[in-house]
């Protein structure tokens, strides 16, 4: 079956870095960007002055002006209709014979700090069909303007063992930098044990990169579930890893230039 995760698994870490919002902060910007969210082929939100939004340990939200939205289509949940003082409302969206549950939020009453969310509505990034800055589809979450991904060439010579079985090995990795992720290393098909590798369903999106397709290594009986990802068909920013393949650091022995690699302490460990 394949996996529609809510985060991309390589993007499910938010660590605030010097620009981020600290614990305590909410830090609320106008986007330059056109944003749309679809659902049945219809755009539910249309606007160019969108809010976004970074609250403490959450992804970055998307708050639209309610006027660019098509409120006759959103009726008050049940849990706003029980407690209409409280200091939120949920919406239900309505449209083409389908009903979607708590599809959004508002604030009735924002905080100082919110005080701009005022008259805006932000929805949940999966029960809407389609999202799009400008006409570029995106996926998971807003894209963040402080997180960078940086792919370097390398002549490092890298080399991925599992359970003592050397599964990949090269002297042209490509390195991938991500805000605030381990460091991770792609690796040309070629140099890869393509043979030890079973393809699977699994299908993870990110913002960032693109559309992820996963594969098992089959080590005699043992079989190490999703160990390793690739993007086939990377979005544009990213061209340097299409077709490359990279190993979980948590999961697996990395050696690079021989110097094992301590195991980073993630979600995925």
């Amino acid at each position: 079956m394949t996996q529609a995760h809510t985060a991309a698994l390589e993007d499910q870490v938010i660590v605030a870095g010097a620009d981020r919002p600290t614990d305590a902060d909410v830090r609320i910007e106008p986007s330059p960007r056109r944003v749309r969210a679809l659902f049945g082929g219809e755009a539910i939100a249309d606007s160019k002055r969108v809010l976004l939004v970074f609250e403490p340990k959450r992804l970055p939200v998307y708050y639209f002006p309610m006027a660019d939205v098509r409120m006759d289509l959103l009726r008050p949940s049940a849990h706003s209709q029980a407690a209409p003082e409280g200091a939120t409302a949920r919406w239900n969206l309505e449209s083409q014979g389908r009903t979607v549950d708590n599809v959004g939020w508002s604030y009735r009453q924002p905080d100082a700090a919110r005080a701009q969310l005022h008259d805006h509505i932000a929805f949940y990034w999966g029960k809407l069909d389609s999202w799009y800055e400008e006409d570029d589809e995106v996926f998971v979450h807003p894209r963040d303007p402080y997180h960078r991904v940086d792919v370097l060439n390398s002549s490092r010579h890298v080399k991925v063992v599992i359970d003592g079985t050397v599964v990949a090995e090269t002297r042209r990795p490509r390195l991938l930098f991500e805000t605030s992720l381990p460091t991770r290393y792609y690796i040309p098909k070629v140099d890869v044990r393509l043979d030890l590798l079973e393809p699977t369903d699994t299908v993870t999106h990110c913002p960032y990169k693109g559309s992820a397709s996963y594969w098992s290594v089959r080590l005699g009986d043992q079989v190490h579930k999703d160990l390793v990802w690739g993007y086939p068909y990377p979005i544009p920013e990213c061209p340097k890893i299409e077709n490359m393949l990279s190993f979980y650091n948590e999961k697996v022995d990395i050696y690079v230039d021989d110097e094992l690699q301590p195991k980073p302490k993630t979600p995925w460990s």
